[in-house]
């Protein structure tokens, strides 16, 4: 009788994450939660899974279509997979954090998941690493994040990326004084967000918007570009909602300045995406040759009020799998996916070769043993396959040592009493000139 195989397939949108990819993930994760480390933040782990009925309290209608759920069968309720974690942290800065001071810098890296279209082929697995800072209204806590963001990007090699900086406030206050509401003003919103003037002229002559309306919405699509954006804003800016939102960016615009970091950012006014939560400043982040936000942020000053707790809060997060794409075939994210050595032990006993594993692992080389018992052959093909650098001979002599580099199976004689020294790496490339 045939059995018929099993299926053990993954489901679409998710994908197992091998080991050279995992490093990778590893390195710009670690190398983004210092960035974090050092302007002041501290790291909180966020669960998997929450009640949906909790989650969905600080969730906007584009994120709670994407969440996963399911019954607790414990106790009933809905289950739901945290489509993003920001909401996480305001539950847990509205509750456990409650009595602590202002304002809280928290730091965050973790995955989550989200529904989509099938067709699409969009992962629905995210790796999010960002920053929540909660207790500060004023421009500079806009700054910081933008800046942060900046930071963030240059210390993993990125050159060619844009921040793009929009104002939510300005963009509901054009749409407010439209007067449309439900599906037309949807359709607006979409319009603008696409850059699309045709559409919006026809969007605004059907539901025959006010004259003075149609001229401000009407500038939204172009209002993008440098800095002169604002005061192009002003020329077409009459509701004080918007003007309120326009001096808000000059602000922070002028706080970015002092940084230094103006010739990175693009400003636009049309811009209409958002999460549900945002309350002024928006921000994403752009590399070169990638359609795709590597990073995304802004403020929020009510979302943890959702939760009990008023507090203005600003924040972003990093797509960590969109940065690993932009990253691709970079020197140092390739150097991720190495460890330093495997030993080959020729000799019948153990006791050397533990005790060189030991020596090297003290002075913060990987070092793995090949146990399996093999030609010399065999084991160099093995370390060039699981991209281990060098393999470690130990031979029968007492002093024959030696350093093979896998890449091009050059060998170094080695001293064993170099073994115990933290020049020992700098020792073999500088013999090879392998740097």
């Amino acid at each position: 009788m045939i059995v018929p195989a099993q299926d053990i397939s993954l489901p679409r949108g998710v994908s197992d994450l091998l080991p050279d990819t995992a490093a990778k993930i590893g390195y710009i994760e670690s190398r983004l939660l210092r960035v974090f480390e050092l302007w002041g933040f501290r790291r909180v782990i966020t669960p998997n899974l929450e009640y949906e009925d909790v989650l969905t309290i600080g969730m906007g209608e584009e994120l709670r279509g994407k969440a996963y759920r399911f019954d607790d069968r414990q106790t009933g309720r809905l289950l739901a997979f945290p489509p993003d974690i920001t909401p996480q942290i305001a539950r847990i800065v509205a509750t456990r954090l409650a009595s602590w001071p202002l304002p809280h810098r928290i730091s965050y890296s973790g995955r989550v998941l989200r529904q989509t279209e099938m067709q699409t082929g969009r992962s629905r697995e995210m790796f999010q690493s960002g920053v929540e800072l909660i207790g500060l209204s004023s421009p500079e806590a806009d700054a910081e994040m933008v800046v942060m963001a900046i930071e963030a990007m240059q210390g993993l090699g990125l050159e060619n990326f844009k921040i793009d900086l929009g104002q939510v406030e300005f963009c509901q206050g054009v749409m407010q004084s439209s007067g449309l509401r439900g599906s037309a003003l949807q359709e607006l919103r979409e319009a603008v967000s696409r850059k699309d003037t045709s559409a919006v002229a026809s969007l605004l002559k059907t539901n025959n918007v006010s004259t003075e309306a149609s001229r401000e919405i009407s500038a939204l699509p172009r209002l993008f570009g440098g800095c002169e954006v604002l005061a192009d804003a002003r020329k077409f800016t009459s509701n004080p909602r918007s003007l309120a939102a326009l001096e808000n960016m000059h602000q922070v615009l002028e706080i970015l300045e002092i940084h230094g970091v103006a010739s990175y950012l693009t400003i636009d006014l049309g811009e209409t995406r958002g999460l549900g939560y945002h309350t002024g400043i928006t921000f994403e982040g752009f590399v070169s040759g990638l359609g795709e936000p590597v990073c995304s942020g802004g403020r929020y000053d009510s979302l943890t009020s959702r939760y009990g707790f008023e507090a203005p809060a600003t924040g972003f997060t990093f797509n960590v799998l969109n940065l690993l794409t932009a990253l691709e075939r970079r020197p140092e994210l390739e150097a991720s996916t190495t460890r330093d050595f495997l030993l080959f032990n020729a000799r019948e006993d153990r006791i050397v070769v533990l005790e060189i594993a030991r020596l090297l692992r003290s002075q913060g080389y990987s070092t793995a043993r090949d146990i399996i018992r093999r030609e010399y052959e065999q084991s160099l093909e093995y370390a060039r396959r699981m991209n281990i650098r060098y393999m470690l001979v130990i031979g029968n002599d007492s002093q024959c040592y030696q350093a093979v580099r896998t890449r091009d199976g050059v060998a170094v004689p080695v001293d064993r009493a170099l073994l115990a020294c933290p020049e020992l790496m700098k020792f073999i490339e500088e013999s090879q000139g392998d740097r």
